[in-house]
């Protein structure tokens, strides 16, 4: 039996609690369900007054963030790719990730894609803080799903060796995907 029952929710920090409730709510729905704001941080005692937001990512799922006006700005690890660092999150099918896709690109935010996986779809683009977000749609089949649980130990196995890409799962990414179910 699993320790975790789910997540209970993930917090990032926001350069404006109000900006960024509102940006969520617009481009991604989630509604706004929880304030919380101290001037003392509850667990250290430190004192710095926050506000900690809550936005309803759907099916039980909470995103949080906090701004911290007596900080420095925000920034990002330097030494981290962009990329690298990135909320997905799951829609229904492609149809809604590109009616996303089209709202945001209408107000002027850049989307990268969509990007074809092979077992799903997405696009890429920045929150109003900077965080890279990701729309996926799922698109594999039950066939490519046990072919790519058959060779995940092998995969992170010979990664540890050698830091050099593993192919077992080339087929995503080259065409040559593992068709039907």
């Amino acid at each position: 039996m699993a320790i975790i029952e789910k997540i209970h929710h993930v917090a990032y920090r926001c350069k404006n609690a109000k900006e960024t409730v509102e940006w969520y709510g617009k481009y991604l729905d989630m509604n706004f369900i929880l304030a919380i704001a101290e001037d003392e941080v509850p667990s250290t005692k430190e004192p710095d007054p926050y506000m900690h937001v809550f936005l309803d990512a759907g099916n039980g799922n909470v995103l949080a963030f906090f701004e911290l006006p007596t900080r420095p700005e925000m920034g990002r690890d330097p030494n981290t790719p962009a990329w690298t660092q990135h909320l997905a999150l799951k829609v229904d099918s492609v149809d809604t990730m590109l009616k996303v896709k089209a709202k945001l690109e209408a107000d002027g935010i850049e989307v990268i894609g969509p990007t074809n996986h092979t077992i799903f779809q997405s696009i890429y683009f920045f929150d109003p803080s900077g965080h890279r977000l990701e729309l996926a749609a799922n698109t594999s089949t039950p066939k490519m799903d046990k072919a790519l649980d058959e060779v995940k130990w092998e995969m992170l196995n010979e990664w540890d060796r050698t830091k050099k890409a593993p192919q077992h799962a080339r087929w995503m990414h080259d065409g040559s995907a593992v068709n039907s179910n």
